[in-house]
């Protein structure tokens, strides 16, 4: 087997699914997005198949913009284009900086 398709091969392994979470641990409601922008399907993934849910802790600043974003589970073939993605979203403004758990979904098309 070539080291690409091993490769690829290791990549769809990876990929770990989670259950529909809330925006807190805590039980809180958690800040609305109110911009969004979708991930780009990396082509290396797409060609291997690979889909699922890609996790990540969000830090988001008073005035609604991402301050980081690191991920919490996932296929590491998705998790950089989600984490390029949940960046450029926009929260609700709130009184202090919060902790959100957003979920992306990556199913080829």
């Amino acid at each position: 087997m070539s080291r690409v398709r091993s490769l690829m091969v290791a990549l769809a392994l990876c990929t770990v699914a989670f259950t529909q979470a809330g925006a807190q641990g805590d039980g809180r409601a958690g800040r609305s997005a109110i911009q969004k922008v979708a991930p780009v399907y990396p082509e290396l993934a797409r060609r291997a198949h690979i889909r699922g849910v890609v996790k990540l802790e969000v830090v988001v600043r008073p005035n609604g913009s991402v301050k980081s974003a690191n991920a919490v589970g996932g296929s590491p073939a998705l998790i950089q284009s989600a984490i390029d993605a949940v960046r450029k979203w926009k929260f609700e403004a709130a009184p202090e900086e919060t902790t959100e758990i957003v979920q992306l979904v990556f199913e080829p098309q």
